[in-house]
């Protein structure tokens, strides 16, 4: 029984790390202070979060369509922080920058909508969620063992 209770709390964390409004920055502590193993976490929170990150890459142009039949809303304090940062320091920048400021999935739709290339953005964000995933995991891990003692 315990074997299954434990299957569902990494499957629960592969599934919230891969909703995009829930980001791994949240989930990989979430997922060690409750006591999970801290490598299963943050390879099931990057394998999450990266696997809709592809789809939204690989359907982007459905998600255009989509996103042009709604109402144009005002742009959002985070969407211009990115676009800034997209400026100045382009591609790299903000898939780097995007976990912790967007969101890993805003960012790259931010990224794709301002020109950058599909194959370049599924690098470039894999890279940075899976530095954002061994900070977070680290930090978490020894976060948590400090309050331990």
């Amino acid at each position: 029984m315990d074997f299954f209770l434990s299957l569902w709390e990494y499957i629960v964390i592969f599934i919230l790390a891969a909703v995009p409004w829930v980001e791994i920055l949240i989930i990989i502590p979430i997922g060690i202070i409750n006591g999970l193993n801290p490598i299963l976490v943050g390879l099931l929170s990057f394998l999450g979060n990266l696997s809709t990150v592809y789809l939204l890459i690989f359907f982007f142009e459905k998600y255009e369509q989509w996103r042009a039949k709604k109402k144009k809303k005002k742009e959002k304090k985070r969407t211009k922080r990115a676009v800034e940062i997209w400026n100045k320091y382009g591609l790299p920048g903000l898939s780097l920058a995007g976990p912790f400021l967007t969101g890993a999935h805003l960012a790259v739709v931010i990224a794709i909508s301002l020109g950058a290339k599909k194959k370049a953005t599924l690098v470039w964000t894999t890279i940075s969620l899976a530095l954002w995933t061994i900070l977070l995991t680290i930090s978490s891990y020894y976060g948590v063992d400090l309050f331990k003692r």
